[in-house]
């Protein structure tokens, strides 16, 4: 069975080169046809969808709309905040460049690549979505790889003993399932990045095991 990752295309803040997180903003017009031109890719791969996942922010939850459609899917579709991005805290809706230059380039890298370092926490104002369960006031990239990897093990892992499933979610979501899907350590997983609107497949054997990795 195969498992399908799309990260989101583009969004307005990502054009804007500022840190996103839990904000709930939507697509750019490339982050729409970055989405379609997901879709076709997935479509060239001839394989039939029986579930997908997403996260509750819109950017994500548009990026699949325009695949649902564009391959006239008829299946279950799961929104979870669980696969939401991971919380830059206070980082959120400040400009990268202008970050890097008041933090300096050795603590910026840390707060955006490296696996256990949080950024500074939200205010109460900050205007992330929140929800009832769980509303996190930072998160590093360790924090999002517990809750990203817990709930694909509870909830998606035993999907595919018998169904071909799609996740459109966000760079450190996917970079968190890919971290632990191709064993990959706290310190070489500052180095993987996943473009927006880029698809990666996994097949899986009748066990769960990985036997084969792409991406288009």
């Amino acid at each position: 069975m195969y498992l399908i990752l799309v990260r989101h295309g583009e969004s307005v803040w990502n054009k804007e080169n500022k840190f996103t997180g839990w904000v709930d903003v939507d697509l750019s017009k490339k982050g729409e046809e970055e989405a379609l031109d997901a879709a076709k890719k997935i479509d060239s791969l001839n394989i039939d969808i029986n579930l997908c996942f997403t996260s509750i922010l819109k950017r994500a939850i548009h990026t699949l709309d325009i695949i649902y459609n564009y391959l006239n899917l008829n299946c279950l579709v799961i929104k979870n905040y669980n696969l939401n991005e991971r919380h830059y805290g206070a980082l959120q809706g400040l400009n990268k460049d202008e970050c890097k230059v008041k933090f300096g380039d050795e603590l910026f890298l840390k707060y955006r690549r490296s696996f256990d370092t949080r950024p500074p926490m939200i205010t109460e104002n900050n205007l992330s979505i929140r929800t009832d369960v769980y509303n996190p006031k930072s998160e590093s990239l360790h924090d999002t790889y517990n809750r990203v990897v817990n709930y694909f093990n509870q909830n998606i892992k035993k999907e595919l003993t018998n169904k071909n499933i799609l996740i459109a979610a966000h760079g450190n979501t996917l970079r968190s399932l890919i971290k632990y899907l191709d064993n990959i350590s706290d310190s070489d997983i500052e180095k993987v990045e996943v473009k927006t609107g880029e698809v990666i497949i996994y097949e899986f054997d009748e066990n769960l095991n990985v036997i084969s990795k792409k991406t288009i």
